[in-house]
């Protein structure tokens, strides 16, 4: 009976660890163009949810900017997705004293629970055929991102 319920369990968890679609969104970026998930299949994408007050979005920060640059070329696009309280009008001074090369929409209550967004930061890698692919809480771990971006730019899925 206990062997049955491992076996069980095991299969479970096998389920769970199937790669789950990332769920779409069409917002607007802070310069008034759409981002629409959807419209970025076929690219590696990292979803950045943070604040203007979050110190670990603000040490990622430069990271993703890095990144941007480095692997932009060979398909990476950044998303943030600013999560303040009042919008805009904490989000776009902050990105006027801290440009960003990547495009930054605002999120919302249906974008934080489509994602499960808890404590920022918070990033989910996906992969370029839109499945879920890594998901960071707290400040990632630069090193292991990277390399999970590499591999994922390099395989067609």
């Amino acid at each position: 009976m206990a062997i049955a319920i491992w076996i069980l369990s095991a299969a479970a968890i096998a389920a769970d660890s199937q790669p789950k679609p990332a769920p779409d969104f069409n917002l607007t970026d802070s310069e008034g163009k759409p981002v629409h998930l959807a419209e970025l299949k076929g690219k590696v994408v990292l979803l950045n949810f943070w604040a203007t007050w979050c110190h670990g979005c603000k040490t990622e920060m430069p990271w993703f900017v890095e990144l941007q640059k480095k692997y932009g070329p060979k398909g990476l696009v950044i998303v943030g997705a600013a999560m303040d309280d009042d919008g805009w009008k904490s989000v776009k001074p902050y990105l006027s004293e801290h440009p960003l090369n990547y495009p930054v929409v605002l999120g919302d209550a249906t974008l934080s629970e489509h994602y499960h967004v808890g404590p920022m930061p918070q990033s989910v890698l996906i992969a370029r055929n839109g499945t879920i692919s890594a998901s960071y809480a707290g400040v990632v771990d630069l090193p292991v991102c990277e390399q999970k971006i590499e591999r994922l730019l390099k395989s067609g899925s």
